[in-house]
């Protein structure tokens, strides 16, 4: 006997869902005999979404700070704020995200958490709790952070590697944030291969075409033998790039096995203040690197970084759909971006809704999986594990 039969879902066609133990054992019709079962009226169903990138040991402060008008505003605006964080004040502000990102279908997260001499381990500290906290919702990568640089700042590498014993899953750098931005690289690979975890770099965060790390990253992802085990998020140097050099990073990204991020919301924000109502989109074209994994994601939420945010990651897929002028036809696409592809990148297994898969699952109040992208429809309720996770009821009108 099933333990859980989800009927009239929409896949995009019309099946039924049987769960048992946690997984999905069929889909189809006629699954036989349940403990349970569900009607969902034919509403749309897609995996748990997939967030490969967000901040959450900065989310929440902008009350603190205001906004900024640079990347290097921001960043310096942070630095000072860290000093002050507790690991009281990062676990109760992130878990506000957390929660936010679980009613809106996430069910799967990465997230970065600085480590360096102003920060220490308190962040860290906050997000491993957090991570047992919410086990029932959401499965959360923690990645070790070098935001201010590696080489210019003593005392972050020691760090990292304390935050790899205490349990974070892998690391993460700025190599434009260093001084030798290089060395930063290589002292995270060997660091990365040595502990046998993955990487995940902010990167080409700008409009300037010239100077990308993408080539000396990807040399050193197959040297060391890392494929499908690097990230790069940002990455908007991308944005701005003629066709021929377009093309011939998105070749070394395949060739390398390297993943890339977009984080819309914030390069929108960040990228081209300074040329006001004639600021280029800013936003790495994902849809054009053919052959290589990729991803939309939050980033930040109410910071210096980007002032705003609900935590939807079917609003950022829609938001990119926009910004790149991408019809109905690569709506697919674009929920592969929140799904799929941050699955792959971030090593989940059995993500989906075939038979085998974990029953990790969220139910859109739309008729298919597109009209839920095109509408940004809110996700009704969730299943983690084939256990309802989280509850939120459609709108209804109160007519007199």
């Amino acid at each position: 006997m099933l333990d859980l039969i989800l009927t009239d879902a929409r896949l995009p066609r019309p099946a039924d869902i049987g769960i048992a133990d946690g997984r999905i054992v069929a889909v189809g019709r006629d699954l036989g005999p349940a403990r349970q079962t569900r009607d969902l009226g034919g509403r749309a169903v897609l995996p748990g979404l997939v967030e490969a990138h967000i901040h959450l040991d900065k989310a929440g402060i902008l009350c603190r700070c205001g906004q900024s008008h640079s990347l290097a505003q921001a960043v310096a605006t942070v630095s000072a704020l860290k000093r002050d964080f507790t690991t009281a004040d990062v676990r109760a502000r992130a878990a506000r995200v957390l929660e936010a990102a679980i009613t809106q279908g996430t069910m799967h997260m990465r997230s970065h958490v600085e480590v360096d001499p102003r920060a220490g381990l308190r962040s860290l500290t906050a997000l491993l709790a957090l991570r047992d906290d919410y086990a029932f919702a959401l499965d959360l990568q923690i990645c070790a952070f070098a935001q201010e640089g590696l080489t210019n700042d003593p005392g972050t590498e020691a760090l990292l590697e304390q935050a790899l014993d205490l349990g974070a899953d892998l690391l993460g750098g700025c190599p434009y944030t260093d001084t030798d931005p290089l060395a930063q690289i290589d002292i995270l690979f060997a660091m990365a291969v040595r502990r046998g975890v993955d990487l995940d770099f902010h990167v080409d965060f700008d409009l300037d075409p010239e100077g990308s790390h993408i080539r000396a990253i990807c040399d050193r992802t197959v040297r060391h033998g890392w494929q499908g085990r690097v990230t790069l998020g940002h990455a908007t140097k991308l944005a701005i790039m003629d066709d021929a050099r377009l093309a011939e990073h998105a070749a070394l990204l395949a060739r390398a096995g390297v993943a890339v991020v977009a984080l819309p919301a914030t390069d929108l924000y960040l990228n081209g203040m300074d040329q006001g109502h004639r600021a280029p989109r800013g936003v790495a074209p994902l849809h054009l690197l053919e052959g290589v994994t990729v991803a939309v994601a939050t980033n930040n939420v109410m910071n210096p970084f980007t002032p705003y945010g609900d935590c939807a990651l079917l609003r950022m897929a829609n938001l990119y759909a926009n910004v790149m002028h991408l019809g109905a036809d690569h709506f697919d696409t674009c929920l592969n971006m929140v799904t799929h592809g941050p699955a792959r990148l971030m090593g989940l297994q059995g993500y989906g809704l075939a038979p085998g898969d974990r029953a990790d699952l969220i139910v859109l109040d739309a008729a298919s999986p597109a009209d839920a992208l095109a509408m940004i429809a809110p996700p009704l309720m969730g299943f983690k594990a084939g256990r309802q996770s989280f509850d939120r009821p459609a709108a209804r009108l109160l007519r007199p």
